[in-house]
């Protein structure tokens, strides 16, 4: 029977809703789940992911080195830690791509990323060319499975249970050549793009910094999260950590309001697992449309301020 290690990513004394997603890849596979927590002071988000169903215990490792999640320092403790599992799962955000090919190297297997549907104990599908192909993609039976798991093709596993929590200490040698200097990151009131449940994004027809208020507004009134195509992006318009897409933040809100964005496959890829997809595009023909779900073709300043009065 498998036993699968889930690795817990938090920031500052929160668990990241991606946990509850690798859970339910976890539990497809079957078997224990644990989940692993490396922090300075654990015992909060060690509370937290206890409550996730599917999850036999919580392990905690408190040491100052895991204050903040660097790779380098992370990965040695866990790989240390997974003795004994036959499994070990990171979600596939920004941390996790840095922590999970590191403890796989640590280990000497190979990393299966971006984990999106279980097949089988050791067998998995997972996304190529952007998102535009599924391939197959089998781990050696007798070695330890080190994978990413997409978190955009994945539900937030239930709460309710409450596993024990265990603390448990790793003789690792941590590295010196690697420290924390520091994380600048944007403070806003609106929901995390990648958690959040609504979201409206703008494109290259917005047309400028200053008329993306007109997004934010729509926004503000359907408490979403605001994204970006890659040619908003690279006009200028907004900063890059608003990106959606294969380039930017893979993301799964129940609702995506897509405004002026023509459809570029490699955005198209960032939001193919949303719930229902609205497009609005005064040009008919746009390939945004052959995925959205609803469709308005007009002039979007025209569109838009309708569209409000209707919610």
């Amino acid at each position: 029977m498998a036993k699968i290690l889930v690795i817990a990513e938090h920031l500052d004394g929160k668990l990241n809703s991606a946990v509850a997603k690798t859970v339910s890849a976890a539990t497809a596979v079957g078997g224990d789940i644990d989940v692993l927590v490396l922090a300075a002071d654990p015992a909060a988000i060690a509370t937290e992911a206890a409550q996730i169903a599917g999850v036999s215990k919580v392990l905690t490792i408190a040491n100052p080195a895991n204050e903040h999640a660097l790779a380098q320092v992370q990965a040695p403790q866990i790989a240390k830690a997974a003795v004994g599992y036959s499994h070990v799962f990171g979600p596939s955000t920004t941390t996790g791509k840095d922590v999970m090919p590191a403890v796989a190297a640590l280990l000497g297997v190979n990393q299966v990323s971006d984990l999106m549907s279980v097949e089988g104990s050791h067998t998995f599908k997972r996304p190529i060319y952007a998102g535009n192909a599924i391939i197959t993609v089998e781990a050696p039976a007798d070695q330890v499975v080190v994978a990413t798991v997409r978190a955009a093709s994945w539900p937030e596993a239930a709460k309710g249970n409450s596993a024990p929590v265990e603390a448990i200490s790793v003789d690792a040698a941590l590295p010196s050549h690697t420290r924390f200097v520091g994380l600048a990151a944007g403070k806003s009131d609106r929901p995390d793009l990648q958690s959040a449940k609504r979201v409206v994004s703008g494109g290259r027809g917005v047309g400028s910094e200053e008329n993306f208020k007109v997004i934010y507004q729509l926004a503000d009134k359907l408490g979403a999260g605001v994204g970006a195509s890659r040619a908003a992006v690279d006009a200028g318009y907004v900063p890059s950590d608003m990106q959606v897409g294969q380039t930017g933040k893979i993301i799964a809100p129940e609702l995506y309001i897509a405004v002026g964005i023509s459809g570029a496959i490699q955005h198209l890829t960032g939001i193919k697992d949303a719930g229902t997809i609205v497009a609005i595009n005064k040009d008919g023909d746009a390939p945004i449309f052959e995925i959205a779900d609803i469709g308005l073709v007009g002039d979007l300043f025209t569109l838009l301020p309708e569209f409000e009065k209707a919610l």
